[in-house]
This record gives structure tokens, sequence and C-alpha cells, in this order.
């Protein structure tokens, strides 16, 4: 079957590219916010986000899943909201500190460490083509760890925490809007109590830089929640391969963004790594394709 296909196919591909293109041009969106620091427009992101979140899961008559909702699944949401805040809040010192490039990296190499989680912790297993992918991958890191003189933590930090925070999400059995905004829920205390103690110390941007500046972070939560609603839609209309391959628009987006508008410096050796990432792509999501569109081996009787 055609991925792309008219109807549901091709209205889940409208939401994914809106998901994913909205992802793609948040460095844009994020420098606006500044003199904030990475994590008060953090803190104003959770709780906006979260209000808006309790709207929408009203609005779907979805309240009555948080009572069914077992002490197993507030476990595996309260890690998924820590894991995403700290996906966040590097992401925002990332694009606030001249590091597009390297954001870019991350969300490049999260598929990688997604496939090596599921080896790892699910026990799955890894043919010939992931398995070069990988060893590509991992020699990509090195090459920037040389390049940089040090790991590249931005990189690693953003694919490692949003991996695991799918990881996570993968078996949280809870409609995805429904979990969203319980992470938001969860973690909006903490980011209301860090607002207004820095309030009381004279500390916070949110009210003395203008309205305009009020605005936008108020808008923090509306950005954030807006494409994650995209892409659950996107994600139960499309075929994973076809989610799977939108997936890259983000980092291109980000990566253009970073060399073309952000004039981050790009020398031989980091184009050397991000070659090799895109090699490691190419292998692993033609393996992916490959095998989805095989068909199924027919037993002899």
């Amino acid at each position: 079957m055609n991925p792309f296909k008219r109807g549901a196919g091709s209205s889940g591909l409208l939401f994914g590219v809106g998901a994913y293109g909205a992802w793609g041009l948040f460095p844009g969106f994020f420098p606006l916010l500044k003199p904030a620091g990475a994590a008060e427009i953090l803190a104003h992101r959770i709780v906006w986000m979260a209000l808006l979140m309790v709207i929408v899961v009203a609005a779907l008559r979805r309240l009555g899943d948080l009572r069914r909702m077992t002490g197993r699944v507030w476990l595996l949401l309260a890690a998924a909201s820590g894991l995403i805040a700290a996906n966040w809040v590097i992401y925002i010192y990332a694009v606030n500190n001249g590091h597009v490039v390297d954001a870019a990296l991350g969300y490049f190499i999260n598929p990688l460490v997604s496939v090596a989680l599921g080896v790892l912790i699910f026990r799955e297993s890894l043919n010939r083509a992931q398995l070069f992918a990988l060893l590509v991958a991992v020699l990509a890191v090195l090459i920037l760890a040389v390049e940089l003189g040090a790991p590249p933590w931005i990189s690693l930090g953003l694919a490692l925490s949003f991996a695991f925070y799918g990881l996570v999400k993968k078996v949280v059995p809870t409609d995805p809007r429904v979990s969203v905004g319980v992470e938001a829920a969860l973690a909006s205390p903490f980011a209301l109590v860090y607002i207004l103690v820095g309030v009381a110390a004279g500390q916070q941007a949110f009210l003395s830089n203008g309205p305009w500046h009020t605005v936008s972070m108020i808008a923090s939560g509306p950005v954030t929640a807006i494409p994650l609603l995209l892409f659950a839609v996107a994600a139960r209309r499309l075929p994973m391969v076809s989610l799977g391959l939108l997936m890259y628009l983000t980092p291109v987006m980000q990566l253009s963004w970073g060399v073309f508008i952000g004039n981050e410096p790009m020398p031989p050796a980091r184009w050397l790594g991000f070659m090799l990432i895109w090699l490691a792509l190419a292998v692993f999501t033609g393996d992916a394709i490959y095998r989805n569109r095989r068909p199924p081996a027919v037993l002899n009787p």
C-alpha cells in the first residue's frame, strides 16, 4: 500500500509536515525570548503548555482517562516529563547560544540511538545493514569529538533524552494527547515555583521587557503544544516508514538555519561527521523501506 495515498494518508502527511516543519522553525522562535535564560523559558513553556493541554483534554472529554491510569502509568509519565523537560532546556540553551548545528546533529543521531536502545533494552536483533549504520554513527561521533576537543555533549544530550523519552512513551498505554497533558501538568508545579521565586527576587525577564516579550513568553506554551498535537494525529494516520522519513525534515531545517542564517562555523571535520551520519541514516532508512515493502515469506507445506 502506498503510504501517501489519498484520504487519511494525505491528511496525515499534512499533519506530519506541519509538526516537523514547526519544530524546524524553533531556532527562529526561542531567540525572540531573550534576555530570558533557558531555565526561565523552560518554566514558562511548561506552565502555559499545561494550561492549554488542560483545555484540550477537557474539550476532547478525556479527563476520565486520568481516573483509569495506574500507579505504574503515573510513574512512567513522570519519567517522561523529566526527560522531555531535559530535552527542552538543552535545546533552548543550544539555539539561544549559537549551537543550532549541534542541535540538528542531535536529532540526526536520535533514530540511531533509538535503535541501540531497542537492542540493549528490548533485546531486538540487528541485521548487517543496521549494525553497519550504528558503527558508522559511532565513528561520526568520534570524529566530531576530536574536532571539538570534547564529546558533542549538546548533540548527545538531545539524542539520548529524546530517545529515552520515546522509549518510555512506547510502553505507556495512554492516549498521546492525555499523556502530553499529564507530562506538562506534572512538571508545572516545579516550573511555577521557579517563576514565582524568580519574580520575588526580581530575576525574571517575563514582565520587565515590555508587553511583546510577555506575550511571546506566554505563546511558548501553544508553540510547544501545537506541533505535539499535530504529531499525535500524524502518528495515527501515517505508516511508521512515512513518519520516520518525515522526521528528518526537522534537523535538515535546523542545520540550514544554523549554517545559512546563524553563520555557525562548519569546518571540514564537522562536515565529515555530518556526512557519515547521513550515510548511516541512508543505510538505516533504506533497509527499513526494503524490509517494509518486502513480501512476507511463504512457508512451504
